[in-house]
């Protein structure tokens, strides 16, 4: 069975975007039966990064449990919302604290607004940085526009065949690269 880890960036008070990691790992369950673990960036609060976790020389137990975490993973979704265009700095905190745990990592990213847009501007810089640490980012999307309307607290899509539909190809693209890094590594 795949290791599939749901990332979820935001650390903002009044947050939505756990709404679509609650519904990923539901999906993933019934779907696949994938038990997927999910990463709450607001759990971890981790420091300003100051150095690459594998630079420092006394790192804090939360980093060494997530880095832990990231590695034996064999496939990332990242949940993340837009903030003027860029994604949290929350996320790019945990980017950059790890390295070698991204290498050869697929991962699809989800991205969430408020608005009508649904975070598409945050794709290409969250792309550019975990491509320049050797990510393997799936070329497929998952935007979510009007979070408040398209998702209830508990991950409930307000259309569900249509929201499925999306997550069916998304998922799909994401486990076949899983399996593809599995058969290559035999």
């Amino acid at each position: 069975m795949e290791k599939i880890v749901i990332l979820t960036a935001s650390v903002r008070t009044g947050r939505k975007s756990p709404r679509v990691s609650k519904y990923f790992q539901r999906y993933l369950k019934e779907h696949h039966a994938i038990d997927a673990e999910m990463l709450d960036l607001r759990e971890y609060d981790f420091p300003l990064f100051d150095e690459r976790l594998r630079y420092q020389k006394n790192p804090i137990p939360k980093a060494l449990e997530f880095s832990e975490r990231i590695k034996h993973a064999e496939g990332i979704i990242i949940v993340t919302p837009e903030y003027n265009g860029g994604y949290p700095a929350s996320l790019k905190n945990a980017v950059d604290l790890l390295y070698d745990e991204w290498r050869k990592k697929p991962l699809v990213i989800s991205t969430v607004s408020e608005g009508a847009f649904a975070g598409t501007q945050v794709i290409t810089s969250l792309q550019f940085s975990l491509w320049k640490i050797g990510a393997l980012t799936v070329p497929v999307m998952f935007p979510v526009p009007n979070i408040e309307k398209s998702f209830n607290e508990e991950g409930q899509p307000s259309d569900k065949e249509g929201t499925d539909k999306g997550a069916k190809r998304f998922i799909d693209e994401l486990l076949f690269y899983v399996k593809v890094l599995k058969n290559a590594a035999q």
